[in-house]
């Protein structure tokens, strides 16, 4: 059977072959669990049942003795060996119009991906889209059709409520922006967007600065997040638990919870620049003139660090992140916790929100944090710092926010489990594989689930191979779920639609049998180094938080 790609969209068709010649054939080879219909879909006019998938099984087990090097506190909850895969959708699942973009090469690829063995799909929920037609109008008959399809293929859902716009980032590959009437709104109030030093407006996402502000035709952008979710969840109550198994709740560009310090649009920044801080806007600029004036420090209030450079320009380059810099003194301590401050104060509005709406629906809460691994070896950590994460060689920035979704039950969703370190170059002082150790001993300390993502899209054995590793811990810190990126024709080219299907299958298998390849072997340009033997011990158990 060959899969190919139909046409520039990110599905697949079944062309003839000595195998299988149609979808309808190779439906004949694939047999679904049948089960009674559980799930209605609130219609305009009617209701639609469809099928229940099959509830996957979790295995429970004591937990072992701590790890002594960094140690971990003892886990709170149950683990499993097994680690379900979950698969991103097209960023253009959805048409502009709001409808499903192709249901018929969609069915086929839903098909494909359920014999694969993976848990389930993901897919944004985008706010341009689905309230694109004015205030509190909401449309979602696309994703209740695609809800519908993954219901009859056993499949489960992960929706991301994406309230940031797609375009200008890594991997967007079309673009949706922001809601027409919100876009309305920023050209009449620049201000409503996160702005730099320079005075460049980002509209990727809303400043958090005028969360609690009615700057939106009477409502403030939290209510406006809120009364989205409220929709979803009346539209899709039914479904909540068993079909749709987790909200995750964007929070920043790109569904992360950060600053959007390193925009790529126009040229913006390049990899591996420090990016720079998004605290101009009028809103966040009163905020820290506020601040400043009670801490009796008014000259502290008018505007970020002078001395942080320019978006391309190494921590070395400049007085605030140099290895001895303004960052380590009081007046950087100061400015870095209110920065970081204001996040934390906003992914806990949005997540108190999410939390209120989906509790006791059975869905699973989550929230996304970026990876950003370039210059995590030097002292400052100036690209953590610019996008909100104050994260330094002494402080750890991590532990709050994985504190933060643990106060609402919400899921840590991480990326860039795939990166190794020697993959990057030496100059950015990278360490994707330390910021995960990182990570994950933050939310075990925390006691909150762990689920991870990859950062870039990798279709290569080791890039799976690194991802095993990952996830796998003695010690009850390993991934409780991994949503691979993405779903596009390169994943259907033979030999990566192989490692996917034994990526899944050793997943299923807590790391056991993986024969995937030990480099990379799918064209990424990329040396991946794999040492097996330093994961020996641990490739029979994957552990859930």
């Amino acid at each position: 059977m060959t899969l190919t790609l139909q046409s520039s969209a990110s599905f697949i068709s079944f062309k003839e072959t000595k195998g299988v010649k149609t979808p309808d054939e190779f439906l004949g080879m694939v047999s679904f669990a049948q089960a009674k219909p559980s799930c209605r879909l609130v219609a305009k006019s009617s209701m639609q049942e469809a099928q229940l998938s099959h509830e996957r099984i979790m295995e429970v087990r004591k937990i072992e003795k701590r790890e002594k090097l960094h140690e971990l506190p003892a886990n709170h909850s149950n683990r499993s060996t097994r680690v379900p895969v979950f698969v991103m959708l097209p960023l253009d699942t959805m048409t502009m119009g709001g409808n499903l973009n192709r249901p018929r090469a969609m069915n086929a690829s839903l098909m494909a991906l359920k014999s694969s063995g993976a848990e389930g799909v993901m897919v944004d929920a985008w706010w341009g889209l689905v309230e694109k037609d004015g205030p509190l109008k909401y449309n979602w008959e696309g994703y209740a059709e695609l809800v519908k399809m993954c219901q009859e293929h056993g499949l489960k859902l992960q929706v991301v409520m994406s309230f940031h716009q797609c375009g200008g980032n890594v991997g967007d590959s079309c673009s949706i922006p922001l809601p027409p009437w919100v876009l309305e709104e920023i050209s009449k109030n620049p201000d409503l967007v996160y702005t730099d030093r320079s005075g460049r407006r980002n509209p990727e996402y809303l400043s958090l600065g005028c969360d609690m502000l009615p700057v939106l035709k009477g409502r403030t952008p939290i209510q406006v997040y809120t009364d989205y979710m409220r929709s979803f969840r009346e539209r899709f109550n039914d479904c909540l638990g068993n079909v749709i198994v987790e909200i995750q709740v964007g929070m920043g560009p790109c569904g992360e919870l950060r600053y959007p310090a390193y925009p790529e649009s126009n040229g913006t920044w390049r990899f591996p620049g420090i990016g720079e801080f998004q605290c101009y806007d009028k809103y966040m600029g009163a905020s820290l003139a506020a601040v400043a004036k009670a801490a009796g420090k008014d000259d502290w209030g008018q505007g970020g660090p002078h001395d942080s450079g320019k978006y391309n320009q190494f921590p070395e380059d400049t007085g605030f992140f140099q290895r001895d810099g303004t960052w380590n003194s009081e007046y950087g301590q100061f400015f870095l916790e209110w920065y970081s401050g204001k996040l934390l104060e906003h992914g806990d509005r949005i997540l108190a929100a999410g939390e209120s709406i989906y509790q006791g629906t059975g869905a699973k809460l989550s929230g996304k944090v970026a990876g950003i691994h370039w210059h995590y070896n030097t002292r400052s950590h100036a690209a953590e710092l610019t996008s909100g994460y104050y994260n330094t060689r002494h402080r750890d920035g991590y532990l709050p926010i994985a504190r933060m979704l643990a106060k609402h039950g919400a899921v840590l969703n991480f990326t860039c489990m795939e990166m190794r370190d020697g993959e990057q170059p030496q100059s950015a002082n990278c360490s994707p594989e330390g910021l995960v150790r990182q990570v994950k001993t933050a939310a075990r300390t925390a006691k909150v689930e762990l689920a991870g993502e990859n950062a870039l899209e990798r279709y290569d054995g080791g890039a799976f191979s690194q991802v095993l590793a990952t996830s796998m811990s003695d010690s009850g810190n390993g991934l409780s779920a991994f949503t691979f990126l993405r779903m596009n024709k390169r994943l259907f080219e033979p030999e990566n639609w192989r490692n996917l299907v034994q990526f899944v299958k050793s997943m299923s298998e807590g790391g056991r049998n993986a024969n995937l390849p030990e480099c990379d072997s799918s064209r990424t340009d990329l040396y991946v180094r794999f040492i097996k033997e330093s994961h020996t011990k641990k490739a029979t158990e994957v552990a859930v938080v």
